[in-house]
């Protein structure tokens, strides 16, 4: 039986994760397989699998989360959004879910389809993700929810303080974990466990950590997310811009001492956005498992 990440942070005090994109391409699953398969050996408490804008991989996503579970037995948190469905097609899919013994959820509002300028969201849908969450808790206990969290507050909420608010909502309907966007500086995560703490959040915040590897891909990745990029990134990362391997060990430096820094500052975990990529992941891991 698959466990349920909820029962799992009951037992640990520290968790590992990895989350993973579904490839558009066959040998893109291929790679992301062997990946997944010596992450495996890292002894993850879990991996996820992202769902893309407006349901775009819901297919791949649902099929990559099943084969990862099946062949590696470690449990897959399904990221799931509500944008771009119907309540009836969302009972559906979370209908597939408990069927394929996917028992843990990341609930998400969403995006709407990146290009798409025409868009509209569905008529008979759902406009919050409590709404969601609300929805899969009408299946009994059978999923564990995990829920976003934003330290430097929702890029649509005016401040930080209605930011936590809806935090709380999220958690009253029934999630059960956060795992936060990525972030650089240390201080925006403790800030934010403490304001959210304020208004009644007690669950487990799990900081989420990105690698560098790439300065360019870097901007845009964060343009696209709207996390902040501190001066200290630009001073390191820039200088090196072009230099893949410089770059490479710079950024493993900079996350290693990041992690210790939340790890020692009292994170109750990591959780790494990997890109499908072993490396520098396990590298990183190996050297703040020491």
């Amino acid at each position: 039986m698959i466990r349920k990440i909820a029962d799992i942070l009951k037992e640990k005090q520290r968790t590992y994760s990895f989350e993973f994109f579904p490839p558009k391409t066959d040998k893109g699953r291929a790679k992301l397989m062997e990946a997944a398969g010596i992450f495996a050996k890292l002894e993850p408490d879990w991996f996820s699998v992202t769902y893309g804008a407006g349901g775009s991989t819901r297919q791949a996503t649902m099929e990559i989360v099943e084969e990862l579970q099946k062949k590696l037995e470690v449990p897959v948190m399904h990221h799931f959004t509500c944008v771009g469905h119907s309540k009836e097609d969302l009972k559906n899919v979370i209908t597939e879910m408990k069927k394929k013994n996917i028992r843990n959820i990341l609930a998400l509002r969403g995006d709407a389809p990146e290009g798409e300028k025409d868009w509209k969201p569905d008529p008979n849908g759902l406009e919050y993700c409590y709404q969601m969450i609300e929805l899969i808790r009408t299946f009994g206990d059978f999923f564990s929810i995990g829920v976003a969290g934003f330290p430097e507050g929702h890029v649509d909420c005016p401040d930080k303080e209605t930011d936590s608010k809806y935090l709380k909502i999220k958690i009253d309907s029934g999630g059960e974990f956060v795992i936060t966007q990525l972030f650089f500086d240390n201080k925006d995560y403790f800030e934010y466990v403490e304001r959210t703490k304020r208004v009644g959040v007690n669950v487990r915040i799990l900081p989420g950590i990105i690698p560098i590897t790439n300065y360019q891909k870097l901007l845009k990745f964060c343009a696209m997310c709207g996390a902040t990029i501190p001066q200290k990134i630009h001073d390191i990362f820039k200088p090196l811009d072009g230099d893949d391997e410089a770059t490479y060990k710079a950024g493993v430096d900079f996350v290693v001492e990041q992690c210790k820094g939340l790890l020692a500052g009292g994170a109750p975990g990591l959780h790494f956005y990997s890109l499908n990529k072993v490396e520098p992941t396990k590298e990183i891991l190996s050297k703040i498992r020491r």
